[in-house]
């Protein structure tokens, strides 16, 4: 059966000065979530920890911390992080294997998601993992293709490191990562050129699967009953996306301004989590929503542009799926604030208060960055996004 690879083979070049606009288009995003969980958190800080800048204090220290990992990321070439990727990959793996050991691994509302760090606070390691299978699977891909009639031994390992990943995110009872990650997956064996012959049967595998890990615990079927009947339950399952509706129709087309009090009018639980674009669109309106979109489609854009010219074929993959898991788990967080789809528990890069999630975010945009200076030249740039191979 056909098989479309996406990615023409490219030799190594030399590095060039990196994409000025892929880190104006960073800062930006950066700057305007950190306004917004300002704005958004601040009476929902003050009422449970007495101080109004709680949330956005935490997030700028994860913030220095997250750009320092944007330049390392920017900066260290590419042979160093196949040399070492080995060691990030099985560090990631033992984080996640952390979270079981009891006095390390903490506990919140029945999922053990988080490790105690020291002085500080708590990590959540099944982020690092889309970074780490993404990574991994580039590697993978690119050794593939520079070993004669490799593509069928390439498939098991990747596929195998694929679902160990996965299964760990699922037995922190992390549904909604596990899901995400295992999706991210598929999308770059496809674009890689896995044959559709192997492809097809395994992503149909997925779904009893899914609906089997979802049956098996109560609370993702009282999502999912919750969502399919969104008029009931309002003061239990459904009362989040209930105040995030409320809150998204007080915002009007003009929205209610930055300054405003919104968690006080809106009541939603958490706010400064998954469901700050919820407070975004009331402080900004159906205007706001559509500058985020417009922002968020050209921060893709740009990046995208950096993966597919990018001579380094590692790195050109790498960026590709760097790129695709901000994109896509941006837009999933706002289906779910719109109830296009369950309650997921994905938070919104850039935006969502959370160490791990600003930290892995800025350290894929480093890296993305790090694409931008192996560019192919223009006139390369059509055959690069058309390659197509063809294997029988």
């Amino acid at each position: 059966m056909n098989s479309y690879n996406f990615f023409a083979d490219r030799p190594v070049d030399s590095a060039r000065q990196c994409d000025k606009v892929f880190i104006f288009f960073v800062i930006l995003l950066w700057g305007i979530g950190i306004s917004t969980l300002l704005v958004c958190a601040e009476n929902l800080a003050r009422r449970i920890f007495g101080e109004p800048l709680y949330f956005v204090k935490r997030q700028l220290a994860s913030s220095v911390i997250g750009f320092a990992l944007f330049i390392f990321f920017a900066n260290i070439p590419m042979k160093t992080v196949r040399k070492f990727l080995p060691y990030f990959v099985l560090g990631v793996l033992f984080l996640c294997l952390c979270t079981f050991i009891p006095g390390i691994g903490i506990e919140k509302k029945g999922a053990v998601r988080w490790i105690k760090i020291p002085f500080f606070s708590s990590f959540q390691p099944s982020e690092f993992v889309k970074f780490a299978v993404v990574l991994y699977l580039a590697n993978l891909f690119d050794k593939q293709a520079e070993s004669a009639n490799a593509e069928e031994r390439g498939v098991f390992p990747a596929a195998f490191g694929l679902c160990v990943f996965v299964g760990i995110v699922f037995a922190q009872k992390d549904f909604s990562t596990g899901l995400f990650i295992f999706i991210i997956g598929i999308i770059m064996f496809f674009v890689t050129g896995a044959k559709l012959s192997w492809l097809i049967p395994f992503s149909i595998l997925a779904v009893p699967a899914t609906v089997f890990m979802i049956l098996i615990e109560h609370y993702r079927v009282s999502r999912l009953i919750g969502f399919l009947h969104p008029e009931e339950d309002v003061q239990g399952v459904n009362y989040q996306i209930t105040a995030a509706h409320r809150a998204i129709n007080a915002g009007g087309f003009l929205g209610r301004g930055m300054g405003s009090n919104l968690v006080r009018l809106s009541g939603i639980p958490e706010i400064q989590a998954d469901y700050i674009f919820a407070g975004w669109a009331e402080a900004n309106g159906f205007l706001g929503v559509l500058l985020y979109f417009a922002l968020l489609i050209a921060f893709s854009v740009c990046a995208y542009k950096i993966a597919f010219r990018c001579r380094n074929r590692f790195a050109s993959l790498g960026a590709f799926g760097c790129t695709t898991v901000i994109f896509l788990q941006s837009l999933l967080n706002c289906a779910v604030v719109a109830g296009v789809v369950p309650n997921t528990g994905i938070a919104l890069p850039f935006f969502s208060s959370g160490g791990s999630v600003m930290l892995v975010t800025l350290a894929m945009c480093g890296f993305i960055l790090n694409a931008s200076r192996n560019n192919l030249d223009t006139d390369l740039i059509t055959e690069s996004l058309h390659g197509v191979e063809v294997y029988e």
